[in-house]
């Protein structure tokens, strides 16, 4: 099965090859930062509900056993730590119902959180109500992962209407609709066709974590690891739809492993970020246990680099100074961006 594969593969498949591009982007050094730890307040909110941290587990996996297991202990995460989390692709579950128990203990696990549905922007609209309703979903994802399919054997190769079939999705869905990439970034180009469709919120999943060309590869596909490179790195993503400025919310995805690269994020404009392969690495290679010590480290760390940027909560970091630099700032200015 694809998703067991997926999972298998992900477990083993290396990062990249490209990097995030957040080693370009620099928070500065507050010496006399006038807080206390216990003042850093990073709660957000989002979709009505109030998380602790600007943070979401962001789509992974659903619709096989293994998966099940994994999607309760990453709820079960979620809920312990205010954290959103997003499900994988719920397509299996809406075409065979014996699989959606790997997606119904989500909610089961998480009953106040905020959970995210995920299906492809190609889906029928017909399906959308299902998807919500099967995990009492607080906002769907809508996934475009063109390169991907293009590297599978078995994937589509027909993308016309994509952008009516959103505009109809946005149109009547009854959760709030957020456009996401999987690992390739959103340009601003595109992220302008899909506000005009309708969409305000934005999951970019750039260049620099999971490639889904290189896992499609393994599994014998098209591409011959000719073009592991392709994609937007998730800086350079974020910093093209920031730069619009929009009123869009953006979940800042794809590569993020590091506290400094959620606080980066935040400061440049996102309003979460999104963390998939690192979550997923953690859990399979040290369980449970190893995951709760990763996240709370990772909490502290995060808290510590708002205040050593003198930052108490998010709307204060976005107002500090930052630079960008290096290959980031180069692409920016390419692109007429005043960095």
């Amino acid at each position: 099965m694809r998703k067991a594969e997926h999972l298998d593969l992900a477990k083993i498949t290396a990062d990249g090859p490209g990097t995030n591009g957040f080693e370009d982007i620099y928070l500065l050094q507050d010496s006399i930062p006038e807080l206390d730890l216990d003042e850093i307040d990073l709660r957000v909110e989002f979709l009505n509900k109030t998380l602790d941290y600007p943070l979401l587990i962001d789509a992974m996996t659903g619709g096989t056993d293994k998966s099940l297991q994994i999607n309760r202990i990453l709820a079960a995460a979620a809920s312990k730590y205010g954290l959103a989390m997003a499900v994988g692709s719920m397509t299996v579950a809406i075409e065979n119902p014996a699989l959606r128990n790997s997606f119904t203990i989500v909610r089961e696990t998480n009953p106040d959180g905020i959970i995210l549905a995920n299906l492809g922007a190609n889906c029928s609209p017909r399906n959308i109500g299902e998807a919500v309703n099967m995990i009492a979903a607080d906002g769907l994802q809508l996934h475009f992962n063109v390169p991907q399919e293009l590297a599978m054997r078995e994937g589509d190769r027909s993308f016309r209407g994509i952008l009516d079939n959103v505009k109809r999705i946005a149109d009547t869905c009854k959760v709030p609709v957020i456009a996401k990439e999987v690992g390739f970034g959103f340009t601003r180009e595109t992220v302008a066709k899909l506000y005009a469709a309708g969409i305000n919120i934005f999951d970019n999943g750039g260049k620099g974590g999971t490639n889904f060309i290189a896992i499609e590869d393994q599994r014998q596909g098209l591409f011959a690891n000719q073009l592991d490179d392709w994609g937007i790195p998730t800086a350079v993503s974020l910093a093209e739809i920031a730069a619009m400025q929009l009123p869009v919310k953006i979940i800042a995805s794809g590569g993020i492993r590091k506290a400094d690269e959620i606080a980066k994020a935040i400061a440049i404009g996102a309003d979460l970020a999104g963390i998939t392969g690192l979550f997923l690495k953690i859990l399979q290679h040290e369980g449970q246990d190893g995951l709760d010590t990763r996240i709370e480290s990772l909490l502290y760390q995060l808290k510590a680099v708002f205040l050593m940027s003198g930052s108490r909560n998010c709307a204060m970091i976005r107002e500090k100074p930052v630079l960008i630099l290096g290959r980031t700032a180069e692409w920016l200015h390419a692109r007429n961006i005043n960095t």
